[in-house]
């Protein structure tokens, strides 16, 4: 299984609109993220990606993606569902509509975000999605097991995802006992690290690094970064053995 990271940063990207500051305008290629998305890919499954950014069209021609089988929601937040319209390229070339797994909730506001995608009345060309509900047991695609995993960001449910010995966890500020069990054997884990200084629904540096210690999980990424945790250079250079931040491009092969 090949995991790609399609994006690795915050709502707003990296760099933010208008900001100066030493990581929007750092040269390293590392300091350039998308929003938070990933591929897997290499399975019998074929490509899964999970999240559809703003970035979702130039994330597709980056690296390269031709079919796609299925899409996986974390959550609803603009900055993971706002590209899903442009779904309706694979819906073109493959001829059939796009499996989309989400909770009851996500669903809802898909709907709503992509109402002329549900009315009874088409406009042609329009994304073609088909909702599959997914809640708190393993679920398959196309022959993937696939463990949600119930996470909170802040007051909002997210799901992050399990596949095999790969765990993706992001927009999160609190995992219960009972959905770190789950995670407990991954040979890699995903998490998010917003920033250094305390957030009211992403985890900081410090308390992801004290999950992983706490999971004892062989590899570590952090992922959904903003430019206020520093360049990716420094923090790299911080970090314990097993941690590394992730950076658009980034591919995992498990």
């Amino acid at each position: 299984m090949k995991v790609t990271f399609l994006g690795t940063g915050t709502s707003q990207g990296v760099p933010v609109i208008a900001c100066d500051c030493q990581v929007c305008t750092s040269s390293n290629s590392k300091d350039k993220r998308l929003r938070s998305s990933i591929l897997i890919s290499d399975t019998p499954a074929g490509n899964i990606v999970v999240d559809t950014t703003p970035d979702f069209r130039y994330q597709m021609l980056r690296a390269g993606v031709k079919h796609l089988e299925a899409v996986l929601i974390t959550h609803s937040h603009k900055d993971h569902i706002a590209g899903m319209d442009d779904i309706r390229a694979f819906n073109y070339f493959q001829q059939r509509a796009i499996d989309i797994y989400a909770t009851p909730f996500s669903q809802q506001i898909i709907r709503n975000e992509f109402s002329y995608a549900f009315a009874e009345q088409k406009y042609p060309g329009i994304p073609e999605l088909n909702l599959r509900e997914i809640g708190n047991s393993p679920f398959m695609v196309n022959g993937l097991e696939i463990v949600p995993i119930n996470v909170m960001h802040h007051q909002m449910p997210v799901m992050g995802f399990r596949f095999n010995d790969f765990t993706y966890i992001t927009d999160a500020n609190f995992i219960a006992e009972e959905e770190k069990k789950k995670i407990l054997g991954s040979k890699v884990l995903v998490l998010n690290t917003l920033r250094r200084e305390k957030h009211i629904s992403h985890f900081t540096l410090d308390e992801g690094i004290a999950i992983a210690k706490e999971l004892a999980i062989p590899q570590v990424y952090f992922t959904h970064i903003s430019h206020q945790l520093g360049l990716h250079q420094d923090v790299s250079a911080e970090l314990p053995h097993g941690m590394a931040l992730a950076y658009d491009g980034l591919e995992v092969i498990l």
